[in-house]
């Protein structure tokens, strides 16, 4: 949006155009409120993001999966926009190539896992809240490799994580993905939003009855405003309110976001790999890449990182998380294969300054954190993102959903007594 037209007021700004700022624009299409959407970057979508990296490669630099695909909103939005979904089994829980991952020893990995799930599951019941690394069984040779799967889901280990949130995400164990890429069906589906890109929002003055919003293309007013930045940004104040909302920056600050990353890898001689295949060690550490084999059949290899891992390897730089990948592979493959591999992109979110953090967790004692978040401001500033969605946390579609709620409650409070535009 050109910033001759920019606008000076509107019914209800939407800062944000991620997942959760265009559930909430498409919501509110058809009311007859006139409505923008405020993003700080020069594209749709925030955590949600395909690059293509080869004229056949769709590389998902953000959320690449449709979670919990049978309750996924973005799965019937596909299919109203003609966006084929590909159900192909994800390769995390099958047999790893090459055998580096021996049976017996990924038997006893699984049930390992599951006593670690269940005791999370039998802790959630108690009233007080602990962190889910009191729960690894003292001793137990798989609990480094039990952390790491808490970096891949959490993007934190398992000493960050409440267990009272933990048990709270909702997962159905059906996982689907888009071969154009996710973001490719975020960006269809926020197509027709009204937004104005490149623009940062700095202040959002509630103390009189039109809002006022201070941005880096001027100042808008605005009865209602519908906030969808990530928490880090919220804790850091990047926005700042006036009159300032402490208990809203003091949830964002106990629902950090966590660290994920990927790469994608050129494959020269793809012989041999099987698609959608999966590789990853026995490797009794947490800090250590998990990597999807030639992902929809490509010729290619996606690698997974998280946690205090992958901040250490986006704070080295450039190109570090691809080379980390290929010793890697080098190490379980053979040193051969390093001719065959080579850097396509990565992804470094916790550098990236309107995100800072790939998505969120719940510090330990702070469940609760998620509905703070979560609750308007006297009808006019409304809370959507991922992290207050009560049990899709992390995901796109919990962001998307928690954007039409968010929409919604404006509706709601716009039409209730004592609410005035002006």
């Amino acid at each position: 949006m050109p910033s001759s037209s920019f606008p000076s007021s509107v019914d209800i700004a939407i800062i944000g155009a991620g997942a959760a700022g265009l559930g909430a624009a498409r919501t509110l299409e058809r009311t007859g409120l006139s409505v923008i959407v405020l993003e700080a970057r020069s594209r749709i979508g925030g955590r949600a993001w395909t690059r293509m990296v080869t004229p056949e490669i769709a590389f998902d630099v953000g959320c690449g999966w449709l979670h919990s695909a049978d309750e996924n909103s973005f799965v019937g939005i596909a299919e109203q926009l003609g966006i084929g979904i590909d159900k192909t089994h994800p390769p995390w829980g099958e047999a790893s190539f090459g055998d580096v991952f021996p049976k017996r020893d990924r038997a006893a990995f699984g049930k390992a896992l599951d006593a670690f799930y269940e005791r999370v599951w039998r802790a959630a019941k108690k009233k007080t809240d602990v962190a889910a690394a009191t729960l690894l069984e003292p001793g137990n040779r798989w609990n480094p490799m039990i952390d790491a799967v808490s970096t891949y889901v959490n993007g934190a280990e398992l000493d960050r994580i409440s267990v009272h949130d933990l048990e709270s995400y909702r997962d159905t164990g059906i996982n689907w993905r888009v071969r154009e890429g996710y973001g490719t069906l975020i960006a269809a589906y926020g197509a027709p939003c009204p937004v104005a890109l490149n623009c940062v929002v700095e202040l959002i003055d509630h103390s009189e009855r039109q809002i006022k919003i201070k941005t880096s293309l001027g100042t808008l007013s605005a009865s209602q405003v519908i906030i969808t930045v990530p928490t880090n940004l919220l804790a850091d104040e990047a926005i700042r309110f006036a009159p300032a909302l402490p208990d809203k920056v003091e949830a964002a600050r106990h629902l950090p976001l966590g660290v994920d990353d990927k790469v994608m890898l050129k494959l020269s001689d793809p012989n041999g790999f099987p698609a959608d295949g999966n590789l990853r060690a026995a490797t009794m550490r947490s800090a250590m890449g998990t990597y999807h084999l030639r992902p929809f059949g490509h010729d290619c290899i996606e690698g997974f990182f998280g946690g205090r891992y992958a901040r250490e390897l986006e704070d080295a730089g450039e190109g570090a998380f691809a080379a980390q990948a290929i010793d890697e592979i080098a190490d379980l493959l053979g040193n051969d294969i390093r001719r065959k591999l080579s850097p396509l992109a990565e992804s470094r979110w916790a550098h990236d300054p309107f995100a800072r953090g790939a998505y969120s967790h719940a510090l330990p004692g702070h469940a609760g954190a998620r509905g703070v978040l979560a609750a308007p401001v006297d009808g006019r500033l409304l809370f959507a993102g991922e992290a207050t969605s009560p049990q899709f946390f992390s995901t796109a579609h919990g962001a998307r959903d928690s954007g039409e709620r968010a929409a919604r409650q404006a509706i709601d409070c716009r039409s209730g007594a004592g609410f005035a535009a002006n």
